[in-house]
This record gives C-alpha cells, structure tokens and sequence, in this order.
C-alpha cells in the first residue's frame, strides 16, 4: 500500500483517502469499516464493469458474501433523477438496510449518483469511493459533495455525504483514454493555481512525465492534489466560504458545458472556465499579463482546450445565473490575485464576462 491521508472534520478523523497501485488492500481497508457480513452493492457504469467490475466483486467477497452489482450506463446525460430511481428500486428489491454498504465503483458520475444514493436511501447509508479516474481521484471522489444534473443543469439537486472510505489505485488511469486523463489535469492544475504555486511549477516541470503517466510522479500529483482539497474542505466541509475556491473555472466551465449539450468533458469546459477567470483576473489588474499567458498556455501541452468555437457568448451567461453557486442573485466568481491566491468575488458584470468569453471564443475570419 502506498499511503493514506485522513480527512478530518471538527479535529476529528472522519474517512481515509488510501493511495494504492492495485485492488490487493480493499478488503481489509473495507473490512476495518466493520461491514463484514453486510449487503454490500458495487453501483458502477458500462464502461467500468467490464474492466474491474469482477474484480472488485471478488475481492469484496472476502468481506461479506452478500455483494451485488449494478450497472448505470454511461455518460454525464445518465446523470438524473430517472437513473437514480432504478438504483432505488434495485436496493428496494434486494431488502438493503441502513447498516449496509455501497460502493462507487468508476469516474465521477458513478460517484456523484452513489453518493447521493447513500445521502437519500432511507435517510442515509454508508458508502465508499473507488475512484477510476483522474479527475474522480484528484477531485469529486473527495470531500462529500453527492448530487445528480436536472434538466441539464449540472449538479443542481444534492446532498453533503461524506464517504466512509476512498480507495484510490493508481493503476486504473492506464485504461483511460488520453482525453479522459487530459481532462482530470484540469482539475489539477485548477488545485495549484488556487493554492500552491509550487506545485504549479512542478507540475510544468513534470509535465512530460506526467503524460507519460509515469507511475512515480503520477502518485506524487494525485497526492498533493488531494492533500491540496483535503486541506480546503476540512475547513469548510458544506460550502459556506472558502471551499468555494474549489470552484475557479466552473462558473463560465459549467455554463460552457451545457450550451455544448454536454459534447465537452467536463475537465475540458473546467480548463475554459480557468482561462476566462485568469483573463478576467488580468483586466482587473490582479494578475500580470504574463501570468495570464502563462497559466493560459500551460493548458495546452496537457492536451486541454483554450479555445472554442461555434458557442452563443450571450447564452453562456445567461447559463451562470442559474448556476448553483449564486448568492442572493450575485454570481460568486473566483479569481486570482497571484498563482495559488485565489479569492472569492460577487464584484464581476455581465460586461466582464462577455469581454473573457470573446478572449476564448474563436471566431473563424471569412474574408
């Protein structure tokens, strides 16, 4: 086993975040929670099952000989209320109780909806994380945030639920594709540009290596990427203040993500939202010009966006008013006063937005 953290709330320890390169640890970190001979139900979608659905049902075996499977099918639209009944239905039918145990097996819609199962089925059940992806080991698998999309509006119904466990095995990033792991960096890249200057420059100087998905410095960024989201949300476990720094880029990201009807991952609209919010941090005098190009141009040797094209500017506002992050009809926007000092603001127009949204909307030039 390759290390753990510890997520604590109140000074008090609440859940492990276990580092791992393969499954051979769960067991025992599962059977440590005390759900030896429990229901427990590995909720995962059709693209995971295949790859380490029967593994993980196996090894869980060990813990209890009650261990059921569901697959949701993939994809952010499968996101809803309607996919969340069926899994409603199928513990229902298989007479699972409060003392008994889901696990999300996948990316972050497996964890999202499991989470807000456990958060909702009979008041609340336990659950645990089992992150397969980059994005879901550096950033949604941590921290307690459950929740589903509503009439294409991300995440717009949910619950704070904290998982009792994350088990995080590095090895799962090989079978993902090139996109998938580009559009986890964002995230990532999003934890040092909000907090640690240091490990922003260590990753530009890693960057190599981490494309390569070198297994050494990949565990050393997941790592202090989760270290970085551990510290901000031990402060502010519900989102009353601070953790909303965690939200650079989503904002105008979010708003991207649903006038592209969900075709961009959402790594892809979050790398988007963090260029818009550093131009916007630049035109204010925040930052300088040349740390704007830089944290600009650094998206794209990891293969993320920093452009689009064929999108209504106009429309994409309208979309963040809507967004689950208003406050008394202000739009909490985080920007920057340097590389790893961001801050939260209400101070930002429509005019702001629309002047960032041009920075990184491509016009193509007909004449």
């Amino acid at each position: 086993m390759s290390g753990l953290l510890t997520i604590n709330y109140d000074k008090k320890p609440c859940y492990n975040i276990v580092f791992d390169t393969s499954f051979d640890g769960l067991s025992d970190s599962v059977a440590e929670l005390g759900f030896n001979g429990r229901k427990i139900a590995v909720i995962t979608d059709s693209n995971v099952k295949p790859l380490y659905g029967d593994e993980v049902v196996s090894i869980l075996k060990s813990v209890s000989d009650k261990v059921f499977i569901y697959e949701i099918p993939a994809g952010e639209n499968n996101k809803n209320l309607s996919e969340i009944n069926k899994i409603y239905s199928f513990l229902i039918k298989n007479h699972f109780d409060r003392h008994d145990l889901l696990v999300a097996l996948g990316g972050g819609v497996v964890g999202d909806m499991t989470g807000f199962t456990a958060a909702t089925y009979l008041r609340g059940i336990s659950f645990i994380q089992i992150p397969t992806t980059l994005l879901a080991q550096t950033d949604s698998s941590i921290g307690g945030k459950t929740g589903v999309d509503f009439d294409g509006y991300k995440n717009m119904i949910g619950a704070f639920h904290m998982p009792s466990l994350v088990y995080t095995n590095i090895s799962t990033l090989n079978t993902l594709s090139d996109r998938q792991f580009a559009s986890g960096f964002a995230e990532v890249m999003k934890h040092g540009l909000i907090k640690d200057q240091n490990f922003y420059t260590w990753l530009i100087e890693n960057m190599y290596e981490i494309s390569d998905k070198d297994q050494d410095v990949t565990l050393e960024m997941i790592r202090r990427s989760c270290e970085i989201k551990k510290a901000v949300v031990e402060k502010d476990p519900t989102e009353k203040g601070g953790r909303a720094l965690l939200n650079f880029g989503h904002t105008i990201g979010h708003a991207i993500e649903k006038a592209k009807n969900f075709e961009l991952l959402h790594g892809e609209c979050v790398a988007l939202g963090c260029v818009a919010a550093a131009f916007m941090s630049w035109k204010k005098e925040l930052i300088s010009m040349e740390e704007y190009y830089e944290i600009r141009d650094m998206f794209v040797p990891f293969n993320l966006p920093i452009s689009i094209e064929d999108i209504d500017p106009e429309e994409v506002i309208r979309l963040t008013k809507s967004d689950k992050k208003s406050d008394s009809n202000k739009i909490r926007f985080i920007l920057l006063k340097g590389i790893g000092k961001a801050f939260i603001t209400t101070d930002i127009t429509d005019e702001d937005m629309k002047k960032a949204l041009d920075e990184i909307i491509y016009i193509e030039n007909n004449d």
